[in-house]
């Protein structure tokens, strides 16, 4: 009986130890040394791993590496390897003991593959020896992947460059008749996208093998990608052959190739029907400064490319262009892009765009010409401005450089020309706010929805040099507007600061010369920041030469009052009672600040001015009519101007 109870505890005490090694694992570290070698001669890599490897049997058999990383024998470079935090794999024993393991799991936890870049593209690697041999045949089968958490790291030690392919989840399963699918998600920067890949499984060396992709990228695709091709790879040489697909509804095909020796060189042709892409990030709202956030386009220093694509139907965040024909190259970082008859609007644009970033500062140009181009559409979809429409020329040539917005606006130099024609400025009303300067200053552009002013043409020529772009010919011609004027924008600050003369056209006949425009009589000054500028009469202008601005009004006057009953020199009315109305009020608060009595804001005379008599008949013009009483009035209001 007491052999019997003994027996009975060794046994309780065997199945306790049973179920204990069960529930743990077994500590299994000279498994390593095998783990290795058959990595090494199935796949080509060196195996380490530096954490703890267990064997478990329950809920089956299952083997669990800690810490392991992967590397080409040979190559003792940090920044070409494979880390992975832990690696599961569960396999069935009785494949174990059959002698085929057969992985029906297969778990990566955070595996991280580091990628080299490269700056020089050095001399093609030599064929590996066994590239050509036929594949070893598989003595491990995998049914399921499963990657958490990885990532692809890019990165240049000796140029402090790191970027990275963050948030991979992914799930690969061994399909029918030799196929893999695989589905997944990940994230680069603030991107996301997810992935299906279908792959027949490697046949014979080099030979194609046909691929399937789904891609879906919101923030750079608007519309979700599908493709099929026939994939190959010689050495080094990644061969994308028959590449064809449906960009949303849109059918797209083309080819690809890619050196992968040293430093890549990609090849790409594609033609889209219709490529819509994303616009990010959105322009910055008029009132919000240039951003200092760096712009990090350092990654063009580690791929060499020539790219063309074309599209039936290019569109660029809310702008299109039909058709669209690009041509790109990429060079040590160094990039042409070049645009030929670029259909915008029903017009065309030609150009070209350059971006070096092989020195510490990037610098760029741009060059376009723009022809019979409809300017609503265009400005709104690239820039969300929505104030100018017509039919549009431009030329541009403009060098810049540095590492943010607000750097690259500030180092912006070279010539610019707009001329927009037969169209409107909408939200606007120019005339109502030359009437409005008679009587008060205003802030901001007086914009209204129901406003716009017509214009047959709005020309400038600028001349920019360290982001400040100065204009000597800025040209306004409409059915009841005209103005020219000069100055400055500071593209840096947004802000403008601009002296035009506006005139009030008193006839309805557009450009006809018919009826001659009336000045306003003072400069009127436009500075501050270019959505909200202070917009003034500037009467310093005048008051430096009263004499001069005396026999200019009174001529104007002349020929703005003209008769008394509101008729002009020609009896033809063309100026309106109410408008007279409006100028005597101009005249009576006086646009030289003076308060009642002559006085100016601070109490002191009017400068350059003293009473004197009023000005001799003759100076109205040698010969010219004239009425006792349109004189005594004339001549009232010059005093009152004046004191005269």
């Amino acid at each position: 009986m007491k052999v019997v109870k003994i027996g009975l505890v060794g046994i309780a005490i065997a199945v306790a130890a049973i179920m204990l090694l069960l529930a743990i694992g077994i500590p299994s570290g000279w498994v390593n040394s095998l783990i290795q070698n058959r990595v090494a001669r199935d796949i080509g890599y060196r195996i380490t791993v530096d954490g703890p490897t267990k064997i478990s049997l329950f809920p089956g058999l299952g083997v669990t590496l800690h810490d392991v990383s992967l590397q080409r024998p040979q190559q003792d470079d940090q920044d070409s390897r494979i880390t992975i935090a832990s690696l599961r794999a569960a396999l069935p024993l009785r494949s174990v003991i059959a002698g085929h393991a057969q992985v029906t799991d297969l778990t990566l936890t955070r595996p991280v593959i580091h990628v080299p870049l490269l700056r020089d593209r050095g001399a093609p690697a030599a064929p590996d020896k066994n590239s050509a041999a036929e594949p070893q045949p598989r003595t491990i089968s995998v049914d399921h992947v499963s990657i958490v958490d990885g990532a692809v790291v890019f990165a240049n030690a000796r140029d402090g460059v790191a970027q990275r392919i963050d948030g991979i989840d992914s799930e690969i399963r061994s399909a029918p008749e030799q196929r893999i699918s695989a589905t997944g998600k990940a994230r680069f920067g603030d991107h996301s996208l997810g992935f299906a890949i279908k792959a027949a499984t490697q046949g014979p060396a080099r030979q194609p093998v046909p691929v399937e992709l789904t891609l879906d990228a919101p923030d750079l695709l608007k519309s979700q990608l599908t493709a099929k091709a026939e994939i190959r790879l010689n050495d080094a040489m990644l061969q994308i052959n028959g590449l064809s697909g449906m960009l949303g509804d849109e059918q797209f095909n083309g080819w690809a190739s890619a050196d992968l020796a040293g430093k890549p060189l990609l090849k790409l042709d594609v033609d889209f029907q219709q490529l819509d892409v994303a616009m990010t990030p959105a322009p910055p709202q008029p009132g919000e400064p240039w951003s200092d956030a760096p712009i990090d386009l350092s990654g063009l220093n580690y791929l060499d490319a020539q790219i063309r694509l074309s599209a039936a139907d290019l569109k660029i965040g809310e702008a299109r262009f039909a058709p669209a024909l690009i041509d790109a190259k990429l060079t040590n970082g160094a990039m042409t892009a070049q645009f030929t008859d670029l259909g915008v609007y029903g017009g065309k644009a030609d150009g070209a765009l350059g971006i070096d970033v092989s020195t510490p500062t990037p610098s760029y140009t741009l060059r376009g010409d723009l022809k019979d181009v409809r300017a609503l559409p265009l400005l709104s979809g690239l820039a969300e401005f929505d104030r100018l429409d017509g039919k549009m020329q431009a030329k541009i040539a403009v060098t810049a450089s540095g590492g943010s917005q607000r750097a690259i606006m500030s180092a912006l130099n070279g010539t610019a020309f707009v001329n927009f024609s037969d169209g409107e400025i909408r939200g606007l009303n120019v005339a109502k706010m030359i009437r409005t300067l008679t009587s008060s200053t205003l802030t901001g552009w007086q914009e209204s929805s129901t406003e716009a002013t017509d214009l047959s043409q709005l020309s400038a020529s600028f001349q920019i040099d360290q982001g400040k772009a100065t204009s000597s010919d800025l040209l306004l011609i409409g059915p009841l507007v005209r103005m020219t004027g000069a100055g400055t924008i500071d593209l840096t600050a947004k802000s403008l600061a601009f002296r035009v003369e506006p005139k009030l056209v008193m006839t309805t006949q557009g450009q006809g010369r018919s009826g001659d425009p009336v000045g306003f009589g003072i400069p009127v000054v436009v500075d501050g920041p270019w959505n909200a500028p202070r917009i003034f009469p500037d009467a310093a202008g005048i008051l430096d030469n009263p004499d001069a601005a005396y026999a200019r009004l009174r001529q104007l006057g002349q020929g703005l009052f003209g008769a008394l009953g509101g008729q002009d020199a020609s009896g033809s009315g063309a100026l309106s009672g109410e408008l007279g109305k409006t100028l005597g009020k101009l005249i009576q608060q006086g646009l030289d600040g003076q308060q009642p009595g002559g006085q100016t804001p601070d109490g002191r005379e009017p400068r350059g001015i003293a009473p004197q008599n009023p000005a001799p008949q003759s100076e109205t013009g040698p010969g010219a009519p004239t009425n006792p009483d349109d004189d005594a009035a004339m001549n009232a209001i010059m005093k009152r101007l004046f004191n005269r």
